[in-house]
């Protein structure tokens, strides 16, 4: 017997925003105090304490000036304001999912709004 998990909502987040998820969780895990964190929250709270710089309003307007973009969706939005990357390269590894490929104008374009919150 197969048991299926059923994705009820899903929701796109910056690290910014995920940080403050964390350090809400991380703050009410400390008030208990026989509540250890598991390893894997342990992690992910390192991991945005790392790799978010922007604060939680910069990012939502990072994504939405992506979004604004003709080929930024809004899950590439999200993967991009995430990474911020640096050059053409790693943009076009953003991108290697995709059916198609964007022209060295587009990826030029999306760079800037990149270069702007860099």
């Amino acid at each position: 017997m197969t048991i299926f998990k059923e994705k009820v909502d899903e929701e796109y987040l910056t690290l910014a925003e995920t940080k403050v998820i964390l350090q809400d969780l991380e703050r009410e895990r400390a008030a208990e105090e026989e509540r250890e964190m598991r390893y894997e929250l342990a992690r992910a709270i390192e991991h945005v304490n790392r790799f978010a710089v922007l604060d939680p309003e910069e990012a939502r307007e990072f994504v939405a000036e992506l979004l604004e973009l003709e080929k930024v969706d809004e899950p590439t939005a999200y993967k991009i304001a995430n990474l911020r990357p640096a050059d053409r390269d790693e943009l076009r590894a953003v991108y290697a999912q995709e059916r198609y490929s964007l022209s060295g104008d587009e990826l030029d374009e999306i760079l800037e709004v990149v270069a702007k919150y860099a």
